[in-house]
């Protein structure tokens, strides 16, 4: 590297160092001045990170690369987008305050060039193996020939490799011959509680290295080798290489001194080693010893140089020192630590930076201000600007009715993918499906067999060379639409957030589909959590749910993922009970799944649904008769609403049965036998508790805010109702997620649902024990509606 390029890296390395450090100090200043709490743990971890961002962002990434940096070097990050001009003063100075720049880099909250959303610790480490995965994927459809194919890069805490997430991820990238993958782990040996322990970074190549990937340990800088080319250098070397961690970042915090001592007592007097520490000054001793591989941004650029010309995964281990060249550099409480103002003054002054123009992008540097600026622009990842893409949306093909009398809707929605993978309809071949090895059992099988599955090179499949009769036909091939997962539930869903995030990350719009067993939607909870909030788009469908499943017992017997779908944003939640509701809920979603409007409420619901986001749809293997086929626009609208009257109830209502789910034949044979007792029963279908909530929730805070005639859809449903009139709410799951009903008109309410774990039996033998047949309907009208008892109502 020329003395100017490493002239320019420095500069950048100095002024990102600073402006890091100065955003968390004054964001904390401010707050000591309004009370508030303060922000600890960014200026240790962005000290850490510097030199390898500066290495990488300024000397090795292209346009197309895409970037999770590290949560706690968000600073750096901001930094960096500042001077780029992608990011606000203003908002700096209000880190972490409310409006200001986020804690944690955000796709949805910041407003600079994030590619992928961190702070939910390990996955945005493991998004970037599954979306090298997707960017495979898109290439290998051809869909744009042109397409540019970026490497997918994580920055991580060594600390940050203890969650379990990552090491699913290497499983299933090694299965699917994973490429243009980095991760780069910042070596620094300390958690938030503490020092690492010794020998991590041996098990983490170990690892690594049998997965497939190619481990880069990044030990050394530059100063150091010059060091060991020396007289006694080979002896100085081994003592680093051999030092405790805990001791090595004590010395970092004690300075030159104590570097010195410790080496003249460990090594003793041994001629050229001493004379080679005697020739440095205490000063040059601690540049020396902090000057690890991953704070030399020269040797940083050359690796990173020499990997680029491969697209294997690459591990690189970069030691680092947690809160290099501060205060705080070693110190094991850094992570919660912030320079006092006393400090502050001293770093400022050590960078040159004067008073009142800590914000200046060329302040305290040693190249001149045109000179930086104009390497800040040129650098071709900064060059271009912000990289989102965007991509067109792809018409739905309308609703896909059945005619089966007699079906499941898990069984339901494998008929409709399979209607469209017979189709040649534009967005079935935008479709990408995956399951975590339940591909069979959640109907996927004749989409599949149809369509294929995945791979980057084609492989047969042997049972049917070997002609032995089977009604999978899978083979893997670069034209197949299904990605075949192995069992974690947390790859699912980060699989289907990057794939849910390719018309921004690669210009080509997925619609992704995963499918998974109701239940175990808790397991990967935190990874669809983290998708949504990345705003990703795709379609999860849990099935078969609730006690339903019977025979399966109750670990397969999903209870509170009603709750799940209504809480959490960015989802919205369907449980259809009937195959037609099925057929206009996924037309509908398709359309939803790809809408990126403004977030204005729709005056009729206000649901903002032009922003558009994912879709949950909690389906069941319960085979039941079918209605006669509803298509008209009321019925269509109600659907997608969240409910609708399946029976009226006229203008002296006493009871209303609202189920929502496949309980629905149990609500039907209730509210007959109510009828002969009870005066002009309804029966409220519900398919989305999360919609008809969220509405009613929109239409209340517009009340506040003076839109005094805002109504929702379940209000506008349920005001005519008498104020006598009772409502029993169903469904096989837990209560609370129909029982707040009652409170949108004040209605006495009997919420029936399942609060326990299951057990086996029949579904007739176990929608009796919870409750939520049709005698315990008829039961929750005898004793809440007034009147006499009602009929024909059996014991529970």
């Amino acid at each position: 590297m020329d003395a100017a390029r490493k002239a320019q890296l420095k500069a950048v390395e100095k002024k990102l160092l600073w402006l890091a450090c100065w955003t968390v100090h004054n964001a904390n200043h401010l707050r000591e001045k309004a009370d508030a709490l303060k922000v600890g743990g960014h200026q240790a971890s962005c000290a850490s990170m510097v030199s390898i961002m500066t290495a990488l962002y300024y000397a090795t990434l292209r346009p197309q690369d895409r970037v999770a940096v590290k949560p706690h070097a968000s600073p750096l990050f901001h930094a960096m987008q500042y001077l780029a001009g992608l990011q606000t003063r203003e908002k700096l100075e209000a880190f972490r305050a409310y409006g200001g720049a986020q804690s944690y880099p955000s796709r949805t909250k910041d407003i600079d060039d994030v590619d992928f959303s961190t702070g939910s610790v390990g996955l945005g480490v493991a998004i970037t193996a599954f979306s090298s995965m997707v960017q495979d994927y898109i290439s290998a459809h051809s869909f744009n020939p042109d397409l540019a194919e970026g490497r997918m890069v994580a920055l991580v805490g060594d600390a940050e490799l203890d969650e379990g997430n990552v090491y699913e991820a290497l499983q299933e990238g090694w299965k699917h011959d994973l490429r243009n993958t980095w991760w780069v782990i910042d070596y620094n040996r300390q958690s938030l509680d503490g020092v690492v322990r010794e020998g991590l970074a041996g098990r983490i190549e170990a690892i690594f290295g049998a997965f497939g990937w190619d481990v880069v340990r990044i030990k050394h800088g530059a100063l150091q080798r010059e060091a060991f080319a020396e007289p006694g250098g080979e002896r100085l070397r081994e003592w680093i290489d051999t030092c405790p961690n805990a001791l090595y970042s004590a010395l970092t915090f004690q300075g030159g001194a104590a570097w010195r001592k410790r080496l003249q007592d460990d090594i003793g007097d041994q001629g050229d080693v001493s004379a080679l520490i005697g020739r440095r000054s205490d000063e040059q001793l601690q540049e020396l010893m902090t000057n690890l591989g991953g704070h030399c941004v020269e040797t940083l650029s050359e690796v990173f140089a020499e990997q680029a010309l491969h697209d294997r995964p690459v591990a690189f281990v970069a030691y680092t020192i947690k809160g290099w060249n501060t205060p705080l550099a070693g110190h094991k409480d850094n992570h919660a630590g912030l320079m006092t103002p006393t400090q502050m003054d001293g770093f400022r002054k050590a960078m040159g930076v004067r008073e009142g123009h800590e914000w200046d992008p060329a302040e305290g540097l040693d190249i001149g201000e045109a000179e930086f600026s104009r390497f800040i622009s040129q650098t071709p990842f900064f060059a271009a600007g912000a990289r989102r893409h965007s991509a067109a949306r792809i018409p739905a093909p309308g609703a896909i009715f059945l005619d089966d009398k007699v079906l499941s809707t898990q069984a339901g929605f494998g008929k409709i993918l399979d209607h469209l993978a017979k189709s040649d309809d534009p967005l079935a071949e935008r479709i990408v499906t995956t399951s975590p090895d339940v591909t069979v059992s959640t109907n996927l099988g004749p989409w599949v067999n149809r369509r294929g599955l995945f791979a980057r090179d084609a492989v047969a499949d042997t049972f049917r060379d070997e002609r032995i009769p089977s009604t999978q036909k899978w083979g893997f091939s670069p034209e197949g639409q299904h990605i075949e997962l192995g069992i974690a539930e947390m790859n699912l869903f980060l699989l289907l957030g990057a794939a849910g995030l390719s018309h921004s990350l690669f210009g080509e719009r997925l619609i992704p589909i995963g499918t998974l067993y109701d239940p175990f939607i808790s397991r990967g909870l935190d990874a669809l959590n983290y998708a949504c909030y990345q705003d990703a788009r795709f379609m999860v469908v849990g099935t078969p749910s609730g006690v339903t499943l019977a025979p399966e017992g109750g670990a397969h017997q999903s209870v509170g993922t009603p709750l799940i779908g209504m809480s959490q944003d960015g989802l919205a939640s369907f449980e259809p009970c009937w195959l037609d509701e099925l057929s206009v809920i996924m037309d509908w979603s398709f359309d939803y799944l790809q809408r990126d409007g403004d977030a204005v409420h729709d005056e009729r619901t206000w649901l903002r649904d032009e922003t558009g986001g994912s879709v949950y749809l909690r389906l069941s293997t319960r085979a039941i008769e079918q209605p006669m086929r509803r298509e008209d626009e009321a019925f269509r609208r109600g659907v997608i609403d969240g409910a609708y009257w399946l029976r009226e109830p006229g203008p002296n209502c006493e009871v209303v049965i609202a189920y929502q789910g496949v309980v629905g034949p149990e609500a039907i044979e209730a509210a007959g036998r109510i009828g002969g007792d009870r005066r002009d029963i309804g029966v409220l279908a519900v398919t989305s508790a999360d919609r008809l909530n969220a509405g009613w929730h929109a239409a209340m805070r517009m009340r506040k805010r003076g839109a005094r005639g805002a109504m929702s859809h379940i209000e506008r449903l349920l005001s005519g109702l008498p104020a006598h009139c009772t409502l029993i709410t169903v469904l096989d799951g837990h209560p609370a997620t129909l029982g707040w009903l009652g409170s949108v008109c004040g209605h006495r309410t009997a919420a029936l649902g399942v609060e326990h774990f299951g057990q086996t039996g029949t579904i007739a033998d176990l929608h009796h024990h919870f409750g939520i047949d049709s005698d315990a309907i008829v039961a929750a009208a005898s004793e809440l509606a007034p009147g006499r008892p009602v009929r024909l109502v059996n014991p529970i």
